[in-house]
């Protein structure tokens, strides 16, 4: 894996979003790769968090910036112009926009219940195949190309104020994205990563069987279907491993087409636990 860091001193460079782009990361990207290189940039932009895109960076960044213009994120004063040639001004300007939508991230939440989650989605075994592919390899949820942003907020959940997404009709939007944030971190997990489909989370360390039926217990409610068994094995999975990834669309099953590989006990125990 190559790692490709970007000065915030010097103007943005093509392909790097805006300032607040730290690192790109290419040339055979794992997920136990990942963690580790997430874990290195966390502690050089503390006071910052830290947030990476997953699955198609192209239409991450294209969802998220339709998302970015809903009327309840955006700035109630105009946006001023910014000299792309003075990056300190840059700087300033892509910490406010980050600022913006964490504060009215942050004002919602305070209004709602923290148990509020988005409406159950129609979820069956397409969904629930794929919930246990992608986490039985993590590798699935990531592009050739993955983006590590820095995130000017004070708290975990609000991390997603870096890359805001949920745009079509039937997805989860920002604030339900938020809202299943701050949920999961009741169950432990952080929320370090954004893709056009999924969420990435990570924790501590793996769950104990009482707090991996928890987070079940959620993700049923979330998807639905909670009688089918494959939430178990789930359950099963999500003991092994330290991380977490789940889907925002109603199409996220897409992200993986041999899921049903996955449904087996065998086929689940082949691969090695990324960050366990």
């Amino acid at each position: 894996m190559r790692v490709t860091r970007y000065d915030a001193t010097e103007p943005v460079r093509r392909g790097q979003l805006d300032s607040n782009t730290v690192a790109r990361l290419d040339g055979g990207v794992g997920f136990a790769e990942l963690l580790t290189t997430l874990d290195a940039i966390r502690a050089e932009q503390r006071p910052a968090r830290v947030l990476c895109t997953l699955d198609d960076l192209d239409q991450c960044v294209y969802t998220s910036g339709h998302a970015g213009q809903d009327r309840r994120l955006s700035p109630d004063a105009a946006e001023a112009e910014t000299d792309p040639a003075d990056p300190a001004a840059v700087r300033r300007a892509d910490e406010a926009r980050v600022g913006w939508v964490a504060a009215a991230l942050a004002t919602a939440a305070a209004r709602e219940d923290r148990d509020e989650l988005p409406e159950p989605r129609e979820g069956g075994p397409a969904e629930i195949a794929a919930l246990l592919a992608l986490n039985a390899d993590p590798d699935l949820a990531l592009d050739e190309v993955v983006l590590v942003r820095r995130v000017p907020v004070p708290r975990d959940d609000l991390v997603i104020a870096g890359l805001p997404n949920g745009y079509f009709q039937g997805d989860w939007d920002t604030f339900q994205n938020h809202a299943v944030i701050r949920r999961l971190a009741g169950h432990g997990y952080r929320h370090i990563g954004i893709g056009t489909t999924l969420l990435g989370f990570d924790r501590a360390s793996a769950p104990t069987a009482a707090e991996a039926g928890a987070v079940i217990a959620d993700l049923a409610r979330l998807y639905g279907t909670p009688e089918h068994p494959g939430w178990a094995a789930l359950a099963d999975l999500l003991r092994t491993r330290r991380t977490l990834l789940l889907g925002y669309t109603e199409d996220f099953a897409d992200v993986t087409a041999d899921a049903s590989a996955y449904t087996s006990a065998e086929a689940r125990a082949a691969r090695p636990a990324p960050g366990s």
